[in-house]
């Protein structure tokens, strides 16, 4: 393996502990090097040769520094990417990529001139419950697909306390919080739609912002796909239905690769991204003679290193990397 890509992360929070600084230090072709620690210095404890900076400035300033993953909030990740790009490093953005489809196209723009990549951090593309549907959309076993849903459901009836999330700025509300990672689950699969139309709404006492997000969208030979997200539900349902000319697939969400990495249970451990036998997705198929065939689908084992995986390969290689430019805009354009 070549030289590995020292990587610095712009913020130590939950996405920096939980979906960034585990794989990076697992990585055989990544080296964790650095990391923006505000205030609270902890990242030491778990990683001891980690450079700890105050400030974004003094990680950008940081010679040795070649990735730098920008998992700050949304409405800085135009500012910091770009200036990372500027400074003539490789970027890797959290979801929502930016908030607009201009600055996307902008950030894009910029690491070609400056012969570098802006990578869009998808990780829920590998997600085993959504691999689990993408190999079942894949074995034709469903007909022609006519209508699929995907949800993204909680229960967070209080306000919460990040002002990112909770007040009226650039980027915020329950849309741009988990509409990328759907969006971008239905644009892998069925590429780009015809038309949408979308639905905010907002139901929590003196919230600020949407709490609930609905789209439909449209595609050839008549694919109706709804997309929802809402912090208001008790009596969680399946996060993928899918209704085809032949049968039906429904999974509920797993989530299990954040339920381990919660727990301690990194990338390494041999029992990493398996599902529990008991969320197995549900296929039923009609049989030739009008009775139905009913089956459990086992979810393959997946690994949030797989993006990582990706982005070694086209910052080393030069190999594609999957999240493409056209697919991260026109999700921007939905949001927006």
């Amino acid at each position: 393996m070549e030289k590995k890509i020292k990587t610095g992360i712009l913020s130590y929070g939950m996405s920096g502990q939980l979906f960034h600084s585990p794989f990076v230090d697992a990585h055989k072709g990544f080296e964790f090097t650095a990391v923006v620690e505000r205030s609270q210095k902890r990242a030491d404890q778990k990683y001891p040769d980690i450079k700890s900076y105050d400030s974004v400035d003094a990680l950008l300033a940081d010679d040795e520094i070649e990735l730098v993953i920008v998992n700050t909030p949304n409405n800085t990740h135009f500012e910091f990417a770009l200036r990372a790009l500027q400074m003539g490093k490789h970027v890797m953005v959290e979801k929502p990529f930016t908030v607009t489809p201009a600055e996307a196209e902008q950030l894009f723009e910029t690491a070609r001139k400056n012969n570098r990549h802006a990578l869009p951090y998808q990780n829920r593309r590998f997600d085993s419950d959504f691999l689990s549907v993408k190999q079942v959309i894949d074995s034709g076993k469903l007909g022609q697909l006519v209508e699929v849903h995907f949800r993204f459901d909680r229960y967070k009836y209080e306000i919460g306390q990040k002002a990112a999330k909770e007040t009226p700025v650039p980027g915020s509300g329950l849309l741009f919080d988990l509409g990328p990672h759907l969006l971008d689950q239905v644009i892998s699969l069925f590429g780009m739609p015809l038309n949408w139309t979308k639905t905010l709404g907002h139901f929590r006492p003196n919230t600020q912002v949407d709490d609930y997000a609905h789209i439909h969208l449209t595609y050839p030979k008549d694919l109706q796909v709804f997309v929802t997200a809402s912090l208001l539900v008790v009596d969680t349902k399946p996060a993928f239905t899918l209704n085809g000319t032949q049968g039906a697939y429904v999974k509920q969400r797993s989530d299990v690769q954040e339920s381990q990495l919660m727990e301690n249970v990194g990338p390494k451990d041999p029992q990493y991204g398996l599902e529990e036998d008991s969320q197995m997705g549900v296929l039923t198929l009609m049989t030739e003679d009008g009775s139905k065939k009913v089956e459990n689908i086992a979810s393959p084992r997946s690994s949030y290193l797989q993006i990582f995986d990706a982005a070694y390969r086209t910052i080393r290689e030069g190999t594609p990397y999957p999240i493409t430019a056209e697919q991260v805009i026109k999700q921007l354009e939905i949001l927006n």
